[in-house]
């Protein structure tokens, strides 16, 4: 039972990093219509720019979550305005973005592993709460706590953004028609570069947890979680931004309780097949209604 009970919390933290970098994932995929394949690297990208935070200046946490997310935001606006914008302008179609998301991946993914040496690093153990808040019957982690909460307010703060503000019908707005949202009064370059950002400080903030949790600060990261997090986005479906956490979580839990109790070799199997079931059976998903961004 308390093997159980542990694998359990493994797969709630490791499902609520999939459903993090999901609801980033998703956002930008739902509203600027881009399936972007260098939302991995942002995560990767994060991770880096908070260890170097820890180790060159000594940052506490709560400033390291905040280094990797505002790094990963930077990156993201980058992207999207010397990648994306330019297609905009065109008008060009959904192909051409994602060719061009994936010649910013092998960009990206180049320099990350130039910028870690082809290795994967950690953070230093006095950088992040490394201890355990209990340690009988069930060994509860800090971190683990750490994350399953973070993804929580993050979802709940996401839908709330989304339904209940002005700043969410202006992306809607321009998710639906950035012509029509114009003609209404909305500055559409300005809340395309907005979903950029906070697309990106959302995943940034899943691969800072993640090489925290995980012990891996490398270009491989960001790869795990972009599958993970699409899967998450799709299985949840795009209407809501609580669907696609609730997800995650399902996956996380899944790979970890195939991984102990058939085989560590099946645990991609089990999710990818669960995905394309999905996409042939109800590609809508959980709780998806066509948009993650409809009310």
């Amino acid at each position: 039972m308390e093997l159980f009970a542990s694998q359990l919390l493994n797969g709630l933290a490791l499902g609520s990093l999939c459903g993090l970098f999901g609801i980033g994932f998703g956002l930008v995929f739902a509203t600027l219509g881009i399936l972007n394949a260098a939302q991995g690297c942002y995560a990767s990208w994060a991770a880096i720019i908070g260890l170097a935070a820890a180790e060159k200046m000594g940052a506490p946490f709560p400033l390291i979550m905040l280094a990797g997310m505002g790094g990963a935001a930077a990156v993201a606006v980058a992207v999207d305005q010397l990648g994306f914008q330019p297609l905009r302008t065109r008008g060009a179609d959904m192909l051409g973005a994602l060719i061009t998301s994936i010649a910013f991946w092998m960009i990206l993914d180049s320099l990350a592993g130039f910028a870690t040496g082809q290795q994967s690093l950690s953070f230093p153990s006095t950088s992040y709460p490394g201890q355990m808040l209990l340690t009988e019957p069930v060994p509860l982690p800090a971190m683990q706590l750490i994350t399953i909460a973070v993804l929580v307010a993050v979802a709940v703060g996401m839908h709330l953004l989304m339904t209940r503000s002005s700043v969410g019908s202006a992306i809607r707005a321009v998710g639906w028609n950035p012509v029509a949202a114009a003609l209404g009064g909305v500055n559409s370059r300005s809340i395309i570069l907005l979903t950029a950002a906070l697309s990106g400080a959302i995943s940034g903030l899943a691969g800072t947890l993640g090489g925290v949790l995980t012990s891996n600060v490398s270009f491989t990261l960001g790869q795990g979680l972009l599958l993970k997090g699409f899967a998450a986005v799709v299985v949840g479906g795009y209407s809501d931004v609580r669907g696609t956490a609730i997800a995650g979580v399902i996956l996380g839990i899944l790979e970890v309780f195939v991984g102990q109790y058939i085989s560590t070799a099946l645990r991609d199997a089990f999710t990818y097949s669960l995905l394309l079931v999905f996409l042939l059976v109800k590609p809508q998903g959980l709780f998806g209604k066509g948009s993650l961004v409809r009310a």
